[in-house]
């Protein structure tokens, strides 16, 4: 919605039925479908409200929580752990984060997005000693995308064998930028905003 408010506003106010001093109701109807979608326009089916991703994890069930959660634009990947199918455990630093990307990165398929809807990262580190592999790995992968980006060290994690665990947000906006933008309408001069 900030993005055509931002587009739309970018007319000498007094000119234009500017979004500022209209009111909230009437600043909503005149961005139309774009402040409110109900349909998707690549597919006519409305968006989703609410999906899950499971990673396969055994945790899943036991914990109660999904690998990531989908609300519409928004993307959450919860902490992501460097463990293989098996249960095997690397001790490797640069591949634990590999490994921790690879696994959220999939999730974050499986729900519609790409790492170019990454917009923040968070990277759990045991010991400082991890913290170069795993900003090489960051690096790697999110280079060009350059997400918003913390990186701690904790006492500890779940198993002792993972130095590393990460996760992510992302807004996955695709589908509402191929709406159209409807500018706003003039306003006549001395004449009183419809309410």
């Amino acid at each position: 919605m900030c993005e055509h408010v931002f587009r739309e506003s970018r007319y000498p106010s007094g000119r234009y039925a500017g979004w500022r001093d209209a009111p909230t109701r009437r600043r909503s109807s005149a961005l139309g479908a774009a402040a409110y979608p109900t349909m998707d326009p690549m597919t006519s089916t409305p968006p989703p409200t609410r999906q899950l991703a499971s990673s396969g994890s055994p945790f899943e069930a036991t914990i109660g929580f999904s690998r990531a959660v989908r609300d519409g634009e928004v993307v959450a990947v919860s902490g992501t752990a460097p463990v293989w199918p098996d249960g095997h455990v690397d001790p490797d630093p640069v591949v634990q984060t590999r490994r921790c990307w690879e696994i959220a990165l999939g999730a974050l398929a499986q729900l519609g997005g790409t790492p170019a809807d990454v917009v923040r990262t968070r990277t759990y580190l045991v010991t400082t000693d991890a913290a170069d592999a795993a900003s090489v790995v960051h690096g790697e992968i999110f280079g060009a995308v350059r997400p918003a980006s913390t990186m701690v060290v904790v006492a500890a994690l779940l198993d002792p064998r993972w130095l590393v665990e990460v996760e992510l947000d992302a807004i996955i906006r695709g589908w509402l930028r191929s709406l159209p933008l409807r500018r706003l309408t003039p306003r006549r001069a001395g004449r009183e905003p419809r309410r």
